[in-house]
């Protein structure tokens, strides 16, 4: 029977986890995105090398818009207003609601007619199925993490 030698974990640079989690990302919304160019009329890509790159703008985009709403969460947090969690709410609501319009704006100026999202409800829908499949993803990489050791584990 053949045996797999389990290796000795690696630690990895910060650098390194970053790279694979974008490249990762950025692989899911290029799979997602050919998808529906495949199978829904409402997505058209003129080529496979377009959807590279417009994988490549969404994730970024996207991680942009996340990355303000979380510094703006904070900066509302820090506040001593009486309704501050009311406003964050609404305040964070408003800046991933309103990107996903910058988004679509972007894709239109760069790509012009070689990307075509019919409608904003499609646009959402690629949206969504994209940020749900990287969740899918990152917690299918989160179970391979080894469970950590416990007492009775013995």
């Amino acid at each position: 029977m053949l045996e797999i030698n389990k290796p000795e974990p690696r630690l990895i640079s910060y650098g390194q986890r970053l790279f694979a989690r974008y490249l990762t990302a950025i692989l899911v919304d290029l799979v997602v995105l050919n998808l529906f160019v495949e199978y829904w009329d409402k997505v058209e890509i003129d080529s496979f090398t377009i959807s590279v790159f417009a994988a490549i703008l969404l994730q970024l985009m996207l991680r942009s818009f996340v990355l303000i709403e979380f510094k703006l969460a904070n900066f509302i947090n820090a506040q001593t207003w009486k309704y501050r969690k009311a406003v964050r709410l609404i305040a964070s609501q408003q800046v991933l609601f309103w990107s996903k319009f910058v988004i679509l704006g972007a894709i239109d100026i760069i790509f012009k007619e070689h990307v075509e999202i019919h409608g904003i409800l499609a646009f959402f829908v690629v949206v969504i199925t994209i940020l749900v499949s990287e969740s899918l993803i990152a917690y299918c990489f989160r179970l391979l993490n080894p469970k950590k050791k416990t007492a009775t584990d013995d």
